[in-house]
């Protein structure tokens, strides 16, 4: 395999707070999938927990080369844990057919948060030939 693509993204925890008391409902369900919003919902600091998931997707879009947009919409994009509680990238709708269709085999992603700011790397891994 090869590198496809990497992706870094920042998000200040605040921002992701204030879009969510701003916009409530509207703009979570825009950007998170129902289990991203009941792992985040389930935490102490849940605005922390939606800046890194938001990161992430901003990562992993930067990885594809192709943003949030046609081929990798926030929906298409969900970050789940794996049993030992590493977070693990789900592709879904047009994400999962970009990947496909460019033999990406694998997304791997890191996740990071503090007091004031969520980080999110990712590595997007293709089959060579």
């Amino acid at each position: 395999m090869r590198v496809f693509g990497i992706g870094i993204d920042v998000v200040e925890v605040a921002r992701i707070s204030s879009a969510i008391q701003r916009h409530g409902e509207p703009f979570l369900a825009r950007l998170f999938t129902t289990a991203e919003r009941d792992y985040c919902e389930s935490r102490k600091d849940a605005a922390m927990h939606y800046a890194a998931r938001f990161a992430a997707k901003e990562a992993v879009s930067k990885a594809l080369g192709t943003g949030i947009g046609g081929h990798a919409g926030w929906l298409d994009l969900e970050i789940l844990h794996d049993p030992a509680g590493a977070p693990k990238l789900h592709l879904c709708g047009a994400a999962e057919r970009f990947s496909k269709d460019n033999g990406i085999a694998e997304i791997m992603i890191s996740l990071t948060h503090a007091r004031d700011y969520a980080a999110a790397n990712a590595i997007a891994m293709q089959v060579e030939g």
